[in-house]
């Protein structure tokens, strides 16, 4: 399958937002994936507290497709839980703070991501994951994204009960998809 997003090119870009105040951290990302793919990214940030694997962070989608998805995740309090085990590849690029990792083949080493960092997640792999203090990460996944779904609503609707979330996620991850699907002709 041919995919729109380079991991590389979009590592480029995560480093263009780093040491900026907050906001424009994430507008420079923002408008800077605008200008590189144009008509794929979302106008505007649009942020949203999820639960998944465990973990309580705020996400902004910028890209999503049946494919491919982008989009900003981080936490200014810390929190820690499960990568989840997933049928698409998924690329992390810390834009600020730290994030801790450590996976089955490793168990005993402490992974540290830190700002600049690129970090690969394979197809059928999980890590357990943490946050300490804070960390924002620009977030690329390929592959069958609707297959992902399950894992991050599992959380808010048997734990949280934060069904707004979902429905939310829902009407946001549909219109751009559905946006995509009418732009797939013209890619």
């Amino acid at each position: 399958m041919r995919y729109l997003f380079d991991p590389d090119i979009l590592h480029e870009i995560a480093k263009q937002g780093m040491n900026l105040p907050y906001e424009e951290m994430f507008e420079t990302i923002r408008s800077t994936l605008e200008q590189k793919y144009p008509g794929h990214i979302c106008p505007q940030i649009e942020w949203i507290i999820n639960n998944a694997g465990g973990c309580m962070y705020s996400i902004a989608v910028l890209h999503a497709s049946l494919h491919e998805y982008i989009l900003i995740f981080g936490t200014s309090i810390g929190t820690s839980g499960h990568t989840g085990r997933h049928c698409t590849e998924i690329y992390d690029f810390v834009i600020d703070g730290e994030l801790w990792y450590f996976s089955e083949d490793r168990p005993f080493d402490r992974i540290v991501r830190r700002a600049g960092d690129r970090y690969e997640l394979s197809r059928f792999h999980s890590e357990g994951l943490r946050i300490g203090d804070r960390a924002w990460v620009l977030e690329y996944a390929r592959g069958p994204i609707p297959l992902m779904l399950p894992f991050g609503f599992a959380d808010s609707i048997f734990s949280t009960l934060d069904f707004r979330t979902v429905l939310r996620t829902l009407w946001i991850y549909g219109k751009l998809v559905v946006k995509e699907l009418l732009l797939f002709p013209k890619s």
